[in-house]
Formats: C-alpha cells, structure tokens, sequence
C-alpha cells in the first residue's frame, strides 16, 4: 500500500534483510549502501540463496545520472582438470512434489563474485562507511536468526548438500537432531560468519581474493579436487555493462544484458506482447491470460532455437523483422480457448534506485574453514550447463536467467527482479504486465496469481476465475494446476517512487517483505 514519504523503500526476501537496508536508510545511507546491507545479511539469514561465496548483478539507476550494470556473478576456472580427479558427486534434492539431481563438491566451485562485487559497488556508489553497512550482517550472525518456515522448508529442500561436510554439519544441523537441519523456530548462530564478515568490512576484499580465505579455497581445490587457482582469484574483476533497454507501452525498460539471457527473453517477450492489445481485457480473464502463455511458449521455442549462439548474438538474432513478425503470428493466430536465487529491490528519496539478485546455487558443501561460508556449486548446476558437465569454456563469465530490472514512467521508477530459476523471466514479466497493462498497484501486481509455460506444460496458481482455468485446459491439455501461491512461480520484490509517495510489496511466495523509513 502507498506509504507517506520517508527516507527510502525496501523489498526483499527476509524481515531481517529488509531491515539491514531499512537501518542503513534510517542512518542516511543512500539506496546503494542499503542494497549492499540488504546483500550481506542475506548471506546469513537466507544461507541458502545467498552466500559471499557466490554472485549475482546489480542494476543502479542514480537518480542524477545514467543506468549501470554491475556483473559480479561467477567466473568458469582458467584451468580444467580432467573429470576423474575432480571432487563432483550428485545429490538429489526433495521438493516434495518432485526430486531433482544437483551437483557438489569442490569440483563445482566457480569463481565467486560477491565479495568484489561489495566493494567495488562501494567504492563507486556508496555512501556510508563499509563498517556501517555490514553490521546489521555481522549482529545477525552473532546473535542468531530464528529460522522461518521458508528457510525451513529451502533446508529441507538441500539437506544432503548442509550434511555432506563436517563444516556444514557443524554450523547448520539442529542441536536437536544430528539428521537433519535446522527447524522452523529454532536460533542459527553463525560466529564465525560474523567474524569473517567484520574482518572483511576491515581488511577489505583482498582478505577474500588473496589473503587466508583465498588460500584456504585454493588450497582444498588444489588437494581436495577443485578447479580453481590463486591466479583465478587474484584475477576477478567485476563487469562493468551498459544495460538492455527497451521501451514498452509507456514504459522504458532497462534490465540485464548478455551474457546472462534473461533480460534478453524478458524483452523478445515484451515485443510479442506490443501487439497484444489488453485495452478490452479484464485482469485475470482468458484475453489477459491466454496471450501470456502463448508469448511464453514462443519465447521458449526462440530460446531453443537460438540454442549454441553466443549471448552476445543471441538480441539481433532474436530482434531480427521476420523472426518477430513469425513468432507474433504464431502468438496472435492461436485461438482463444531455475535455481537458488534471491533477490532485493531498494529505492530511496532522491531517486537512487537499485535492483540486485544474488545466487549460490544451492551450495557446494564445502565450507571456508573459520569463516562460515559455504562456496557455491555453479558449475554442477545442470541449467547453467546446457552442453553437459566439464564442457564449460575457461575463464568466462558464466551466463545467468538473473533479470534485474528497472523501469521509468513518467515520474515513476520501478526498480524490480526475481529469483526462481527459469521462472523468474516469466514473474518479472507478469507484474510488469499487471502494472503497467492494467494499472495494478505494485502490491497487487505482485500478489496476482502466476502461470508458467515450460517444455510443453502449463503450471497455473490457484486463484483464476474458473472461465480462465477452462479455457486454459482447453488449449494446454493437463495443466499443472497448484492450491496455492507457490515459489514455483518465482518471487519478485519491487518498489518504486512517483516524486511523492514510495510503494513495493515483496511477494509473499518467498517470505517477502516491503519496509519505508
């Protein structure tokens, strides 16, 4: 709901993550300090989704100047070991309706991102002093997080990765069961995170990239069956991109360029539906719905066709007059009948606004001795590895559905994005439908039931008028159809500011949470 103006807006997938940038912003920090807070606490109350051993992306959109994109996602090894000296073992993770085979090990160890990324955002947009920012981080590590339904169930979801070491059994299984992780309601205490964040906010990242973190990680990958090399760490850069950007209907659009292809699709998707006309169409109803999934399915099939093109190829390719005008028919001519990701939006008074998401995958298992954090495993993971395992180019930026987003109308500034693997283009997509097609509010746009098109099936939340869920069924034949909101289908965390008023909602489907101050 609208809010009376304030100091700044945050959403984002945790209370005590919101509230590292909410205390950031009541301290006169500006909206980069207080994404940057909100990027460090959720290392250690979302572990799962976000660690300082993983990446992500920054989309900053200085009120007073031009967009920027800041990549500090993770980096493919300079050198490739052969496959059988490599530490690279599969698990399977239980979501309860499905199982699914990821990969661990020291051998799925990229070259993380975050800590670069932190400081180098820092330098270049922040305000406050690094000490200040990364203490709401270090104060939740050292006195505990009471663990959410959310996180309880992503625990659930990952247990044989948090069990598969010694070090990982020693911060996240439950005092009270050995077997399992930690609860709902049950206080994780991270002390060693907090120490290894406090002397990072002093030493800065060199400690990470060239002190004992870094020796400690070569070391195992040396010993132990890893790929990286002190050279790879010493060598990491964050990429500096000009963002995508885009108009559509009355709005400028600006998110996440190649190499990571989700922005690209969020746009092919948007000039599909530029000659959808939603003037006559309820919210909701089949004429809103139907053309969703028909761009949806389209957009999958483009992606598939586009398969072996490099990143860099892939907008002309896509934009290109006569593929758009086919895959238009094909979306106009129909009758009417990926992975562990979190994401933080933060906009403040003076129009700074920030769009991050951040990913670990799900973890690797292995765990920087005395420092609590667990490195990540994007190198086993199956979706940013098309042409199979061991297959990856070296030393590259790995490629990433990541899409943080912002966008202009008028006076407004949205700044928005998701996690939730191959399903957050489609979220991200979905509220900018319902906002800027049919006027929503942005808490509404957020909260409206989702569908999803992938590989030939239809997923639909509860919540649709039955004339729509018929006429789904009439042209997707046996939809998944589910009770509920679901984090299946993504969770987008959005705010804006008019010049007036902030407003945001964090989507309740990943535990999400909108603060002013």
């Amino acid at each position: 709901m609208p809010t009376s103006l304030r100091k700044g807006a945050v959403a984002a997938g945790h209370p005590l993550t919101a509230n590292a940038a909410r205390v950031v912003l009541d301290a006169g920090g500006n909206a980069y300090d207080a994404v940057l807070a909100a990027m460090c606490a959720a290392s250690v109350v979302e572990p799962v989704l976000s660690s300082l051993g993983g990446g992500g992306f920054l989309l900053a959109f200085p009120g007073d100047g031009k967009p920027r994109l800041y990549d500090f996602f993770v980096q493919t090894p300079r050198r490739k070991r052969p496959p059988d000296e490599i530490d690279f073992r599969p698990i399977i993770a239980d979501f309860g309706t499905a199982q699914q085979e990821f990969h661990i090990g020291l051998g799925s160890i990229a070259t993380p991102g975050t800590v670069r990324g932190l400081f180098e955002i820092h330098r270049e947009l922040g305000s406050l002093p690094m000490r200040d920012i990364v203490e709401p981080a270090i104060t939740a590590a050292r006195d505990g997080v009471a663990i959410n339904r959310l996180q309880a169930y992503i625990f659930g979801v990952v247990a044989p990765i948090y069990l598969a070491t010694h070090d990982a059994r020693s911060i996240y299984a439950s005092p009270n069961d050995a077997t399992r992780l930690y609860g709902e309601g049950e206080v994780l205490r991270q002390p060693e995170l907090a120490d290894a964040l406090d002397a990072i906010a002093r030493e800065g990242d060199r400690l990470f990239y060239e002190g004992e973190i870094a020796a400690a990680l070569t070391g195992a990958c040396e010993t132990g069956g890893g790929h990286l090399g002190a050279d790879d760490l010493r060598a990491y850069r964050v990429e500096h991109r000009e963002p995508l950007s885009w108009q559509y209907r009355d709005a400028r659009m600006f998110t996440n360029p190649p190499p990571s292809s989700g922005g690209l699709l969020i746009r092919f998707a948007q000039e599909l539906l530029a000659e959808v006309d939603f003037s006559g169409a309820a919210a909701g109803r089949p004429a809103h719905i139907l053309p969703l999934l028909r761009v949806m399915e389209q957009t999958n099939l483009a992606r598939r066709e586009a398969r072996g093109k490099e990143p860099g190829e892939m907008l002309p390719w896509l934009l290109d007059a006569e593929r758009l005008a086919r895959f238009r028919a094909a979306v106009a001519g129909h009758p009417l009948q990926q992975r562990g990701t979190t994401h933080i939006s933060v906009i403040d008074t003076e129009g700074n606004a920030a769009s991050m998401t951040l990913s670990n995958g799900e973890g690797c298992g292995w765990v920087a001795p005395g420092t609590g954090i667990m490195i990540n495993n994007m190198l086993g993971e199956e979706d940013l590895n098309p042409g199979g395992f061991h297959r990856w180019a070296e030393d590259v930026r790995v490629s990433s559905m990541m899409a943080p987003t912002i966008a202009l109308r008028g006076r407004e500034r949205i700044a928005l994005g998701s996690g939730g693997s191959n399903r957050l283009r489609t979220a991200i997509l979905q509220v900018l439908v319902n906002h800027i097609d049919f006027g929503m509010p942005l808490d509404e746009a957020v909260e409206r039931p989702r569908v999803h098109h992938e590989r030939g099936l239809a997923s639909i939340e509860s919540g649709f008028p039955e004339e729509t869920l018929r006429a789904i069924q009439e042209s997707y034949p046996e939809p998944r159809v589910w009770n509920d909101l679901n984090l299946f289908f993504g969770g987008v965390h959005a705010v804006s500011f008019d010049g007036r008023e902030l407003r945001g909602a964090g989507d309740p489907r990943r535990g999400g949470v909108f603060q002013t101050v």
